[in-house]
């Protein structure tokens, strides 16, 4: 089981805007569902919230002190990085580390790939941004076009 990281990014490291993702690419949309099925999401309560409802056929993790998620199937909220760091040697799938900007900077020292896809604009505005560095002790092996003018690079 691997902790990766998944995450689009504008141009200047952009990843939010006012509590959402400032744009939407249904190629980036598509791309995250296939990565992610049937795997476990690691999520920030802001990213939670922006959600709506939860990701289907997949594990949700809610990281969060507040304890406002109801209760429901498929969703399961810890109040730290190490809950659900403990929590790895029982699933049989990986961690995808999916939001936002303090849940990133958490897992950091944990990460052991990166799914990164560059968003062709510069987001004027945007509030939310990767951590400094956070590709710092990583290569990339392996890169994929979507549509949209969407690159997605694989690090190890």
């Amino acid at each position: 089981m691997a902790i990766i990281g998944i995450v689009a990014v504008d141009r200047n490291g952009a990843i939010g805007k006012n509590g959402s993702i400032p744009w939407h690419y249904s190629a980036d949309v598509k791309f995250f569902r296939q990565q992610t099925i049937g795997h476990a999401c690691v999520m920030g309560y802001k990213t939670w919230l922006s959600l709506k409802k939860p990701l289907k056929e997949r594990l949700n993790i809610v990281l969060s002190r507040k304890s406002e998620v109801k209760p429901q199937p498929n969703v399961i909220v810890l109040r730290d990085t190490l809950s659900i760091l403990s929590l790895k040697k029982f699933l049989a799938c990986d961690l995808f580390i999916i939001g936002g900007e303090q849940v990133y900077r958490s897992f950091l020292p944990h990460m052991d790939r990166w799914i990164v896809t560059q968003i062709p604009v510069a987001v004027e505005g945007a509030d939310t941004f990767m951590p400094e560095g956070y590709l710092k002790n990583f290569s990339p092996y392996d890169s994929q076009q979507l549509e949209e003018n969407l690159k997605v690079t694989f690090y190890e």
